[in-house]
């Protein structure tokens, strides 16, 4: 499905470190402080846990009006109920996702080159997410992409674009006039000591990173 710039604008994705009710209360200081998208992101959970959490965090998001995204899993998005899923290159065909969600469902994928964001983009993709921006603990293997290069995507494509990868509030000024849609982040969020204050004042910069970015 489409999806507005505007809900693209902060793109909460967890990095569970704690219980699972320290979890959710951290998930819920996020959208407390206007996180306007969030990702289920699990890489260590097996597959009933990676569900029940998905299940957990869907609830909550929709109490917020928020839409939940699973990271990698099409079939963990569709039993949870969540409202799409993101899929980086390489976890599986995009159309598929599409097929098995269906088509009002958002379907996001990593692109770190405009061939990558416009077969993204051919085969159904709603939004990009684009990096790694800067260096990230997240991701140890992930390089920075060039910024020209970020802009070129955003340039050729018609849907939102959003960066991702190592941002804090005090590098995501840099992203601006790049044509961007937003901004993802991780431990900018949940690694504060006050993650609603933290969200706040990232939102805000958002918002200037995407100002006069072309209305989707």
């Amino acid at each position: 499905m489409k999806v507005k710039s505007s809900t693209m604008r902060l793109y909460a994705v967890t990095d569970r470190k704690e219980s699972d009710e320290e979890f959710i209360a951290k998930c819920e200081a996020a959208l407390k402080g206007g996180a306007t998208i969030f990702e289920l992101r699990e890489k260590n959970a097996d597959f009933d846990k990676f569900l029940s959490l998905a299940k957990k965090l869907n609830k909550l998001c929709h109490e917020y009006s928020v839409p939940f995204i699973v990271n990698d899993s099409v079939e963990i998005a569709k039993l949870s109920g969540a409202d799409g899923v993101h899929l980086g290159q390489g976890d599986g065909s995009i159309a598929a996702a599409v097929k098995t969600l269906g088509s009002d469902k958002i379907v996001g994928v990593s692109a770190h080159t405009v061939e990558e964001a416009l077969d993204a983009q051919a085969q159904g993709a709603s939004y990009l997410g684009c990096g790694s921006a800067f260096v990230t603990s997240t991701k140890s293997d992930a390089k920075p992409i060039d910024r020209a290069v970020i802009k070129d995507i955003c340039d050729a494509v018609d849907i939102p674009v959003i960066a991702i990868g190592g941002i804090t509030s005090g590098n995501i000024s840099e992203l601006e006039g790049l044509g961007l849609d937003g901004a993802a982040v991780v431990s900018a969020v949940f690694s504060a000591d006050d993650i609603t204050s933290a969200t706040q004042e990232l939102l805000q910069k958002a918002q200037k990173v995407a100002k006069g970015t072309r209305k989707l």
